[in-house]
């Protein structure tokens, strides 16, 4: 292995997650041989969610670091060369630069809300919804409320693109990340035309101008530069010319982790976001708030239902038992006892319903954070009910916007769930499998999550696609003979999810 990495054959992939940046590099049969992460945090700042410029490069190199020290701990091996990088990021948001490259106003994260009014402006406009995240939500609210900064703005990207710039100098994304930031028309995998004029008649602007362009799996992209080399590892041992992969978002990320990037297929990516992916074999005859339609990393369109709110609360409840387990009893492995004994609980959560909105929830109604646990005083409130009511409000949202694919008559022959969650086997997988009344898949790779399916992207796009579709390099290469598990919904567990959704309504009013 040790000649592998340090002859340059190894491909590697970061994602910056919202509260993880972490690196993988890969072996040529897509085995996870070294990694590291760095921790991070968005600020709330003026009321808005941010992460500084200075934190996304100081989280990088960190992440690169740490994947550099672990294949030296491992394998004795410097990380001189890769043969491909790729990048992927959390989904969208809004990074407005000027004619000079200067970031106009602060990163505005996915996790905004304060762009109802542009939202439902745009989605008349169009006849097709258009999510608040999106990045031409954040601009044309930044229009509509005249702010300062919009005459200067030239050009718009998301984090993946950003980073993706810096390292190869190319202003390109992936078409999956490029269908957050503006519709997509899957003919020509290229921004809608009909809709960008319809936009430019609004407000006298040129966006496709501003927008990067557009590139599927396997399509040109750049290469790393000297100067992305010295950004990304400024020791100088990283050497330029890995091929770069087009930047993804962790959608993209996430269907290919779970190879579900063919018709009909579905995944569900659950961290401290929450969304399902349903690749559509036909357009969806209406349009609907709670329904984005983006696109695989090779411009199929696909339906989502994306809920801002996941594992926060799950986290923050595990963090404060663990001060007790650890101090009572010792033993690190809070997570598995708690999920463990979630299994106790009754099916409907005794009652019991817990409210992990850290910020607004669309999908559910609500536009401002709120967090609450809620009971009645015949409830059974007891450490099984409680925590189970955890893992459940990290999949009740979801199951309202499903609710809606499922009424559409969206087909769906599998669902892949990924993510830590998961990581406990038959526990959240089968809450998510009742939740749906849905089956539900895990891969043996389901922990390993969007950092290893962006480096399956970069390893597909320094092959060189041949003719060979994502699909069947996907089937045949990386995932011929995975080993996975499926779980069932049973009768008695979709109804208790039932009634603790029941529950949950009446508790966010």
């Amino acid at each position: 292995m040790k000649e592998f990495i340090e002859s340059g054959k190894a491909v590697m992939g970061i994602e910056f997650g919202s509260t993880r940046i972490k690196a993988v590099l890969v072996d040529d049969r897509f085995k996870v041989i070294a990694q590291g992460s760095h921790d991070w945090e968005n600020s709330l700042v003026d009321g808005v969610w941010s992460y500084s410029l200075e934190e996304i490069e100081s989280g990088l190199r960190d992440a690169y670091a740490k994947c550099a020290a672990d294949a030296e701990a491992k394998h004795g091996a410097k990380i001189r060369s890769l043969a491909a990088l790729g990048i992927s990021g959390m989904m969208h948001g809004y990074l407005a630069f000027d004619a000079d490259g200067r970031l106009l106003v602060p990163f505005r994260t996915w996790r905004n809300v304060m762009t109802g009014e542009a939202a439902a402006r745009l989605s008349e406009m169009f006849r097709f919804n258009v999510p608040q995240r999106w990045s031409i939500s954040h601009y044309y609210q930044a229009i509509l409320s005249r702010e300062p900064h919009v005459p200067s703005v030239r050009s718009l990207t998301t984090l993946a693109g950003y980073v993706h710039r810096r390292l190869s100098g190319e202003n390109v994304l992936g078409v999956g990340e490029a269908s957050g930031m503006f519709p997509i028309d899957p003919a020509t995998c290229g921004y809608n035309v009909r809709m960008a004029e319809a936009f430019d008649r609004a407000t006298g602007d040129d966006i496709v101008a501003k927008l990067p362009k557009v590139a599927p799996a396997g399509g040109e992209a750049g290469k790393l530069t000297a100067e992305g080399a010295a950004w990304l590892d400024p020791t100088g041992t990283l050497q330029a010319g890995a091929v770069m992969a087009p930047p993804e978002g962790d959608a993209g990320t996430g269907m290919v982790a779970t190879n579900a990037v063919a018709p009909r297929t579905g995944n569900v990516s659950a961290g401290t976001s929450i969304f399902a992916m349903v690749v559509l074999d036909r357009p969806m005859k209406g349009y609907y708030p709670e329904i984005d339609v983006v696109t695989t990393p090779t411009g199929r369109e696909v339906a989502m239902v994306h809920c801002n709110n996941c594992t926060n609360e799950i986290n923050a409840w595990a963090d404060l038992f663990k001060e007790v387990y650890v101090k009572s009893e010792g033993g690190p492995n809070i997570y598995g006892r708690l999920f463990a004994e979630s299994l106790k609980g009754d099916k409907d959560c005794g009652g019991v319903v817990v409210v992990p909105f850290l910020s607004g929830e669309p999908v559910a109604g609500v536009d401002d954070a709120m967090l609450k646990v809620v009971r009645r005083p015949e409830s059974k409130f007891t450490l099984a009910n409680f925590f189970r009511a955890q893992i459940y409000s990290a999949f009740v949202s979801l199951k309202f916007g499903m609710e809606i694919l499922s009424r559409e008559g969206t087909a769906m022959e599998s669902l892949t769930g990924h993510g830590g969650i998961f990581k406990d086997k038959g526990v959240a997988q089968q809450y998510l499998a009742d939740a749906l009344s849905t089956p539900v898949t895990c891969l043996a790779t389901a922990t390993e999550g969007g950092p290893w399916g962006m480096a399956v992207l970069a390893a597909y796009a320094a092959k060189g696609p041949g003719g060979r579709s994502l699909e069947d390099f996907l089937a045949k290469d990386v995932f011929a003979g995975a080993a996975s598990e499926t779980l069932y919904p049973t009768p008695d567990g979709v109804e208790g999810f039932n009634r603790y959704a029941a529950n949950f309504k009446a508790a966010i009013g």
